[in-house]
């Protein structure tokens, strides 16, 4: 069984999980499975993580969120719709925005609209890129939104969408802006976070790359403190709302590299590389909204998850 709180989260509901094979959406799976029903609609674009986070007890369909009749279908019969279907990579954005608009702003209308005619909770998935640049820190959810990239103006546009629903159609809605997620079945590869990158270099001994001087900061949060979140979001009846999901712990790019160093069973070395055109300098989430209104506490530090994964 999945280790979160037996308090939190929906019970004996009928739950759709949109992009439930990917990282979060299969741990998300998990957590639901010993007290729902549970439906994945997923297109298999994602890598799929190891098989002990699809239970038996969960039913895939194969299908894209933004098939009209087939999201109307699956919403029809759920009690609420955890939505995590998405293009992640903000490099896809900026390549090409008009796929990944697609994808992140039509398939979450898709899933709003067939909502509105069913009646379900929906909790959908937001991210700190919808902020950009940092104006003061920590960044708390009234912060200037001012997004570097399509795939953050993707995010805003859905996390009002997502306000816009429940104000207008009475849809329950919740919007989590998840800031940087990382644990087990991440996996690697030119896309994923910063972690699993780290880690798969330091797994092959190395060099471990750091753009430029290592200075950057992000919030690090485990992806079971991301479960908790989701679970308590939705039972929330702060509905129409949106919550940051992160730690309140601030950590640069180079102190990451240096514990992934001294957790590696090699020894890799840190080398620096040119700094990445446009990286927001510093990001750290304030997480009093969601702690005062869903209970959201994170429970795992990073050096403590990180020891887990290298």
């Amino acid at each position: 069984m999945y280790d979160v709180p037996s308090d939190i989260g929906p019970v004996d509901c009928d739950v759709l999980v949109t992009g439930g094979r990917g990282f979060i959406g299969s741990h998300l799976c998990r957590a639901l499975a010993p007290s729902n029903d549970i439906v994945i609609l997923d297109d298999g674009s994602s890598p799929a993580p190891a098989e002990q986070y699809h239970p038996d007890s969960v039913t895939v369909v194969d299908g894209d969120v933004r098939d009209e009749d087939v999201v109307n279908g699956l919403v029809a019969d759920a009690d609420i719709v955890f939505h995590e279907a998405a293009e992640v990579s903000v490099t896809r954005s900026v390549e090409s925005p008009t796929d990944t608009h697609s994808v992140n702003v039509s398939g979450t209308l898709r899933v709003l609209e067939a909502s509105r005619e069913h009646g379900s909770r929906v909790v959908l998935a937001s991210s700190c890129a919808i902020y950009g640049n940092s104006e003061s820190l920590p960044i708390d959810e009234s912060h200037p939104t001012e997004p570097k990239s399509p795939y953050g103006l993707e995010k805003l546009t859905i996390d009002h969408y997502a306000k816009l629903y429940n104000d207008l159609y009475d849809v329950p809605t919740v919007a989590l802006r998840y800031f940087n997620v990382y644990g087990p079945s991440q996996s690697g590869g030119e896309y994923s976070g910063v972690i699993s990158i780290f880690q798969d270099q330091a797994k092959e001994g190395g060099p471990i790359t750091v753009e430029g001087d290592g200075g950057q900061t992000r919030d690090f949060v485990h992806v079971r403190d991301v479960i908790q979140a989701n679970l308590r979001a939705a039972t929330t009846e702060h509905v129409g709302e949106s919550f940051n999901v992160g730690t309140g712990t601030e950590t640069s790019i180079l102190e990451l590299a240096e514990a992934i160093q001294d957790h590696a069973a090699t020894d890799p070395k840190i080398v620096h590389t040119d700094p990445r055109e446009g990286d927001i300098a510093r990001s750290c989430a304030d997480i009093t909204k969601s702690s005062d209104l869903l209970g959201y506490e994170p429970t795992i530090e990073l050096e403590s998850g990180l020891a887990s994964l290298v």
